[in-house]
């Protein structure tokens, strides 16, 4: 659809006021599902955080990338088992983990918001002892659990104009490295900086009453409705762990989280510069 000049005018005046509310301010994105698989997605999520971060949003990238470990795991012959719904991570399966996180992936996306005009860096958890971490549970192996965040190390790079491009890895003080889930990294990373709002792109339009209607998207709760929602089985399956870090993340100070579906083109900036917004909002 071909808009004119005008209307392109009255997008850009429509936004001002959320531009001016967000100009500063700290915005952090956990990137991940299908806007990671599909390309055009992909290419379209980076542009759009490099629009935000051109118009003064401090941007923070946290991302996963389950898709692209199976998919290396299964090119080496590696067969993965699972413990209540987490990869049981072996050292060799850590080692392709690592790969698949701090190499292929978080390069990729580093080079595709150059492209896109942006400043962008890449640096995984273990890096400047960004994400301590502790084991969390002996049965999963190197799985870990977010101990704290050096702040100061992202605090810097923003400063600098950088979009920090995180990946979800985690240190000790063993020296060991762990894999660490994107959601859970990306509560504690923005709860450590302070941030304005925590963004969750999944797979779906956010929480759902009924998980098999998306016309029952829920548009807002509290901590304590989101608590009850998983308490009575409205949320269920991998929501849970995805609700359970929006929680942790205004438990750590976050004003609030936006649950997006990654699969719609411009969900971010619909969410954030707009009155309508497109997912659920949890706030405290």
């Amino acid at each position: 659809m071909n808009i004119t000049n005008l209307e392109r005018s009255e997008v850009l005046t429509r936004a001002l006021p959320y531009i001016q509310k967000y100009s500063g301010k700290t915005v952090v994105v956990k990137y991940g599902g299908n806007a990671m698989i599909n390309k055009e997605l992909e290419e379209l999520v980076m542009g759009d955080l490099v629009l935000l971060a051109q118009v003064g949003i401090r941007v923070v990238l946290v991302h996963g990338g389950g898709p692209e470990i199976n998919d290396l795991l299964q090119k080496v012959g590696k067969v993965s088992s699972f413990v209540d719904g987490l990869r049981v991570t072996d050292r060799e399966t850590m080692d392709y983990v690592s790969m698949a996180l701090a190499g292929k992936i978080s390069k990729e996306l580093v080079s595709l918001l150059q492209v896109k005009g942006g400043r962008a860096l890449g640096i995984s958890g273990v890096d400047g002892r960004l994400i301590k971490a502790r084991q969390l549970d002996p049965r999963l192996g190197y799985v870990g659990q977010v101990e704290t965040v050096n702040a100061a190390l992202l605090e810097d790079l923003l400063e600098k104009g950088y979009i920090p491009v995180v990946s979800s890895l985690g240190y000790d003080d063993q020296g060991a490295v762990y894999n660490i889930n994107a959601d859970t990294a990306a509560a504690y990373i923005a709860g450590a900086l302070g941030a304005e709002c925590l963004i969750a792109m999944t797979n779906t339009p956010g929480i759902l009453r009924d998980a098999s209607d998306p016309a029952s998207l829920i548009r807002e709760v509290n901590l304590e409705q989101a608590q009850e929602l998983c308490d009575t089985g409205v949320v269920s399956g991998g929501m849970i762990p995805k609700v359970q870090c929006c929680m942790e993340a205004i438990r750590r100070g976050v004003k609030k989280v936006f649950i997006l579906d990654g699969r719609e083109k411009h969900a971010i900036l619909e969410e954030i510069l707009t009155d309508e917004g497109v997912g659920t909002m949890v706030r405290s």
